[in-house]
């Protein structure tokens, strides 16, 4: 054995299934990722959606309690002397 870790003047080297299994490794690392990245995106996007929806519900709530209160005004002055 020499310093260098290897045997007989050869470099010491990984065996092909070890760097299989660190590449697999590697590549399961980066679609959770990825996954955990799009994941992110669509609950913002799902958050903003949310914020739009409750707009439209309270803007048609207000359309509506507008068209009853001119409904009201309306039959008021019928209402009077």
């Amino acid at each position: 054995m020499d310093e260098r870790g290897g045997r007989y003047g050869f470099e010491a080297f990984d065996c092909a299934p070890a760097l299989r299994l660190e590449a697999h490794e590697r590549v399961a690392q980066l679609q959770f990722e990825a996954l955990e990245a799009r994941l992110d995106r669509i609950e913002l996007l799902m958050e903003r959606l949310e914020k739009r929806l409750w707009l439209t519900v309270y803007g048609v709530a207000g359309m509506v309690l507008a068209q009853a209160a001119m409904r009201v005004l309306d039959l008021a002055p019928r209402l009077g002397p």
